[in-house]
């Protein structure tokens, strides 16, 4: 109940999300910029362009506009290998501009990283290198191959060598890291909208659990009038036909059915009763509900009710949130995963918080991965090599969801290892694996305080 399991979620094929209508606006956006600049250029500052072949370059890409907005709907979503080509044709539309345009004398040249910087945030990682390579070999080729920027008075306008190694060096690092840095946040994006979107999906499946539940309950108590009225008469009906013994027996079987019936829906109904501890219930019964499904999974788990700092009040009583227990019980299936054979669950309390630790006695958190912890998409303990779980290979989804989930009710978790010299260890000297402690504050998760459950006084005597 703790893990998604791996391919889930697809969220990472973008390049289907991309709207054909959407890169039809950018470019034209995109002619419109490049148009206002050839203008300038020759109006302003009276520079000798081949003005015909730009606009033949620039035409292209109206045509193509054109045809995109007329032939294809507008709701039209792109493949990941039409993104791919529609990038690409931009990219080299604008390196054939650069070519008629100066090449990397011109100041526009640094224009070529847009392309590579879309497809980082587009389409696939193998693609982008595909297109960032190719930005790469272009802006190579301009430096040797482009016709040259010319004046009226014919004087040819170019940068020093050094400063054109200088642009080309600055456009390959932009090109690099720009393409790098987009990917790498689109992904990390991409991971935390999974692993929320899993979390919401483990909250709802818990929700739907307690909601079955008590559905179950009310089915139970609504079925049983019609029951024991049935019970009842085929009593009766036994008694009555004492002197004919294969109807007796027919009545005795309903009888006995009726009683299965209501061992059935009493048995369904416990887990899920419509009553107060649907809603709250003292903290070691939502310690124990949550450890239910991992006691006989032959580690022994173990829990302690206490604290260093001495004896304990009553305990309280707590609301029974979905999040609450799904959390916990991710946790603990954590720790009875990887815990040689015994799993520590300790819980005290004082005024104002309330704190639970979770031990076991494995080897712990690897170094590397402990300033992770709550990471989606990670592997956990280095899970890969661990003999106890052969061929599992943890994503840390099932701690991210734990973690969100607990902290969404108030809590404040760390982890450490035992065996950490600033960690609080618990008090078994065999408890030497991972620790998790939560800590919420009463005021966050307490159903009711220890003023609502004073006695109601004395009872009076009845007077007409």
């Amino acid at each position: 109940m703790s893990e998604i399991p791996p391919g889930t979620f697809k969220s990472r094929s973008r390049g289907n999300w991309i709207r054909l209508r959407t890169l039809v606006v950018l470019r034209w956006w995109a002619i419109a910029g490049q148009v206002t600049a050839l203008i300038v250029a020759q109006r302003l500052y009276n520079l000798d362009l081949e003005i015909g072949l730009c606009f033949l370059v620039i035409g292209v890409s109206v045509v193509s506009n054109l045809v995109a907005a007329f032939i294809y709907p507008e709701n039209k979503r792109l493949s990941e290998s039409e993104t791919l080509l529609v990038v690409l044709f931009d990219m080299l539309q604008l390196g054939l501009l650069l070519f008629l345009t100066g090449g990397l004398n011109n100041p526009f040249s640094i224009l070529i990283v847009g392309p590579v910087t879309v497809s980082a945030s587009a389409i696939s990682s193998r693609s982008t290198m595909f297109l960032g390579l190719t930005a790469i070999l272009t802006v190579s080729l301009l430096t040797q191959f482009h016709l040259p920027l010319r004046t009226e008075q014919d004087f040819v306008l170019r940068m020093p060598d050094l400063f054109l190694f200088g642009n080309w060096a600055a456009i390959v690092i932009a090109i690099i890291f720009l393409g790098v840095y987009s990917r790498w946040i689109v992904s990390e994006m991409d991971a935390m909208s999974d692993a929320l979107q899993a979390t919401q999906m483990a909250l709802a499946r818990e929700q739907k659990l307690t909601d079955l539940g008590g559905v179950i309950a009310a089915a139970a108590h609504e079925l049983g009038t019609p029951l024991a009225t049935i019970k009842l008469t085929s009593a009766e009906l036994a008694d009555e036909l004492s002197d004919n013994t294969e109807l007796r027996d027919d009545a005795l079987l309903i009888r006995q059915q009726a009683d299965r019936c209501r061992d059935i829906l009493r048995s369904m109904g416990r887990a899920g009763k419509d009553d107060m501890h649907l809603r709250k219930a003292p903290l070691t019964a939502i310690l124990d509900e949550a450890a239910e499904p991992h006691i006989d999974r032959g580690k022994r788990i173990h829990f302690v009710q206490g604290s260093p700092s001495g004896p304990l009040e009553t305990q309280p009583t707590i609301y029974r949130r979905p999040e609450v227990v799904h959390g916990l019980r991710n946790l603990i299936q954590n720790a009875v995963d990887f815990a040689r054979a015994n799993v520590w669950i300790e819980c005290w309390w004082d005024d104002t918080s309330i704190t639970v630790r979770i031990m076991d006695d494995g080897r712990g958190y690897s170094p590397h991965v402990l300033s992770r912890i709550g990471e989606p998409f990670m592997r956990r303990r280095g899970a890969r090599d661990d003999t106890r779980r052969p061929g599992y290979e943890g994503m840390g989804l099932g701690l991210f969801i734990a973690k969100t989930l607990l902290e969404r009710s108030g809590a404040d978790l760390s982890f450490a290892n035992a065996s950490d010299a600033t960690s609080e260890a618990g008090h078994h000297p065999d408890a030497v694996g991972a620790v998790v402690q939560l800590t919420w504050p009463r005021a966050r998760i307490e159903a009711e305080t220890a003023d609502d459950r004073r006695p109601s006084g004395e009872n009076l005597p009845f007077r007409a």
